[in-house]
C-alpha cells in the first residue's frame, strides 16, 4: 500500500492560509521540507533545477519552512524578515510557513533527521507519495520525478 501524504497547514508569505496538500488539486505537487535556515541553498538550487526541467509549468513547487512553536510575536518578525528578503509575489506564494511541534511533524513524514532538506513529489488527486528524497534534487532524482508523473 502506498503511503499517503499528511495533511497539515500554514500560512504563505502572501499571509494566505495553505493546506497541503489539500488546497492543490489541479497538477501533482513538489513539496520541499527545510528545517534549517541553511537549507536555504539547497531548496533554491532544486526549485531552480526544477524549474529549468520546466517541473513549474506540470507541479506546483512548494518551499515549507518548519519552525519550531513560538510566540506571536517570534513569529511576526520571522514573517517580516522571510517576507521583506522576498520580493516575487511568486515566491511568496509558494513559501508555507508552518510553526508547529517539530517532533511531531516528522513523524508525520518518517524524516528521522533535520540534516537536510526533505522534498516528496505527492499526487494531486489520491496525495499518494510518488517520490520522496533528501538533499538536493539530483539528475537522478529528476530522472524519478519525470518517470513518476507520467
Amino acid at each position: 500500500m502506498a503511503d499517503i501524504f499528511p495533511s497539515f497547514s500554514g500560512e504563505n508569505l502572501n499571509k494566505e492560509k495553505k493546506t497541503i496538500p489539500d488546497d492543490y488539486i489541479e497538477k501533482n505537487l513538489i513539496v520541499i521540507i527545510a528545517f534549517q535556515r541553511w537549507h536555504q541553498s539547497l531548496v533554491d538550487s532544486s526549485i531552480d533545477t526544477l524549474e529549468k526541467m520546466g517541473f513549474g509549468d506540470t507541479h506546483y513547487i512548494l518551499e515549507i519552512p518548519v519552525i519550531e512553536k513560538t510566540t506571536w510575536s517570534r513569529k511576526i518578525r520571522l514573517d517580516t524578515l522571510m517576507r521583506s528578503g522576498i520580493r516575487d509575489s511568486d515566491v511568496r506564494a509558494r513559501t508555507i510557513t508552518v510553526y508547529t511541534n517539530k517532533a511531531n511533524f516528522t513523524d508525520k513524514f518518517s524524516i528521522v533527521n533535520e540534516d537536510s532538506i526533505h522534498w516528496f513529489v505527492v499526487d494531486h488527486v489520491s496525495h499518494e507519495i510518488l517520490v520522496r528524497g533528501e538533499g538536493l534534487i539530483s539528475p537522478q532524482d529528476i530522472s524519478w520525478i519525470k518517470s513518476s508523473s507520467k
